[in-house]
């Protein structure tokens, strides 16, 4: 992934110095330039189960790399484990870019990770990533907003810290509006009940997308009242989104990058996770 000669309006990575840095949803070429730069100088790279190993390889050859995992209800480090080490690597003088799937401020605890970075005296750069809900919403053919179906958009969690789904129900089923859930197929079933004792309509549009703007991206679309039966009829696990609402509606017109369309022998303008063009692939 070569990167273009622009003007550097701020330096490279900092000894000393932690970058909490967004790798977006799954698309390697979604990844931001400031954010491949910092990866190409880094000392050390801390990074999540979500971030797209194309990413990771943009690093040093001599750089070390570091897994931390965050799979759903699979930690490979605790957070407080992953906050220490961040601590430890900066205070050794190292360029540190820690990797976080999606955006670091949206459902990544950037801000929890932030916190104890600023306590230790380190300072931080946030460099801001294609959020989920915006990335997996486009590459699924689902406007978050639109002008006669969603005039605002709500993002929420499916899961709570302490395990709880104690959710402003009343706020989230409000009409005209796109709500996007992360991190809630294991309560979906709990979470679409909600919606509908709340006041939505059992027959909303909805739709969980498994493994948003990669190749293996999967949208099983249905409403409130069928979305959870028909998710674990298809066997769909995380990482997957759900977005609910009237767009939801327009999936089955807009879908540009839906599997049925690469079978077809349609144009497809990259390899997702791969990070290779599927005509390079074959040289």
């Amino acid at each position: 992934m070569p990167l273009p000669e622009l003007p550097r309006c701020r330096p490279g990575p900092l000894p000393g110095h932690v970058y909490l840095v967004g790798a977006g949803p799954g698309d390697p070429e979604l990844f931001t330039l400031r954010g491949a730069r910092l990866v190409g100088g880094a000392d050390v790279v801390v990074y999540d189960n979500l971030v797209a190993p194309d990413i990771i390889e943009l690093a040093p050859a001599g750089a070390e790399r570091i897994y931390v995992g965050k799979k759903a209800s699979d930690h490979t480090l605790p957070q407080d484990e992953i906050n220490a080490l961040l601590v430890r690597l900066a205070r050794a003088g190292k360029r540190v870019v820690r990797l976080k799937g999606g955006d670091p401020f949206i459902f990544g605890r950037g801000g929890e990770e932030m916190e104890t970075l600023v306590e230790a005296g380190i300072t931080v750069e946030v460099v801001p990533g294609v959020t989920a809900a915006s990335g997996i919403a486009a590459y699924a053919g689902i406007p978050l907003t639109h002008r006669d179906h969603a005039q605002s958009v709500v993002f929420t969690t499916g899961f709570l810290k302490d395990g709880r789904l104690d959710l402003d129900w009343p706020m989230l089923a409000r009409r005209g509006q796109t709500l996007v859930i992360y991190m809630g197929i294991s309560r979906l079933d709990e979470i679409c009940a909600q919606l509908v004792a709340h006041g939505l309509p059992a027959s909303t549009p909805a739709a969980v997308i498994e493994r948003g703007t990669t190749f293996a991206q999967r949208v099983v679309a249905a409403d409130l009242a069928t979305l959870d039966a028909r998710v674990r009829e298809q066997g769909v696990r995380p990482p997957a989104l759900t977005v609910v609402g009237d767009v939801v509606g327009l999936y089955p017109r807009l879908a540009w990058f839906a599997a049925d369309l690469r079978e077809a022998g349609a144009p497809v303008p990259h390899a997702g996770c791969s990070g290779v063009h599927p005509e390079r692939a074959k040289r």
